[in-house]
């Protein structure tokens, strides 16, 4: 147990752990409850899910649109974090840039509902577009470069195309319940794939 000093300090500090700790759980509850139900999900869904109260979310994010975009940056993190993570331990490099591009595509089911949310903040939008790109196109490069580097897949491809063109395999999800993005994702990376040898 931590010794309070004269100036409080220690008390202080575990209660900015435990707050920190509260945000990280909310966002974690609020950005599985954005995957499945979309970012205008009720609240109450998202305070079930975290195990808190509605009063604590709104504490934390007084309106949906600091909910939202705290996820978003929340999500770019956990992307940008587990790129190396998934080298280190995934079978292969291509194996770690498959299970990191179906995390990116989880991030691009709440990204696409981030512009309603911030209709009238486009320069908010844009800065959180411009740091998305600094924080996840180098991640993307390094798992592709290390697929290229162990055979697995051809030379060539850049992480921004191949991010867009994920991207943009992602945005027919809402109008046509046919439409399987995450197939058409697993062709795309197929599709990358160098001839084995026979």
């Amino acid at each position: 147990m931590a010794t309070p000093d004269r100036s409080g300090e220690a008390p202080a500090r575990s209660r900015r752990a435990d707050a920190l700790r509260n945000q990280q759980t909310l966002l974690a509850a609020a950005a599985a409850v954005f995957v499945t139900s979309g970012v205008d999900a009720p609240i109450r869904e998202i305070a079930a899910r975290a195990g808190v109260g509605i009063g604590t979310i709104y504490r934390h994010f007084p309106t949906r649109a600091d909910l939202v975009v705290a996820v978003y940056r929340h999500q770019v993190e956990a992307c940008a974090e587990a790129g190396p993570s998934l080298l280190a331990v995934a079978g292969s490099p291509l194996a770690a840039l498959r299970q990191w591009v179906d995390l990116f595509v989880d991030f691009l089911v709440t990204k696409h509902g981030l512009a309603n949310a911030l209709r009238s903040d486009t320069s908010g939008f844009d800065a959180l577009h411009a740091y998305f790109l600094d924080r996840l196109v180098p991640v993307c490069e390094q798992l592709l470069d290390a697929a290229v580097d162990a055979g697995e897949i051809r030379p060539g491809t850049h992480a921004y195309e191949l991010m867009r063109g994920i991207g943009n395999l992602c945005v027919g999800d809402d109008s046509d319940p046919r439409y399987d993005p995450r197939r058409l994702v697993g062709m795309l990376l197929q599709g990358l794939q160098r001839p084995q040898s026979s």
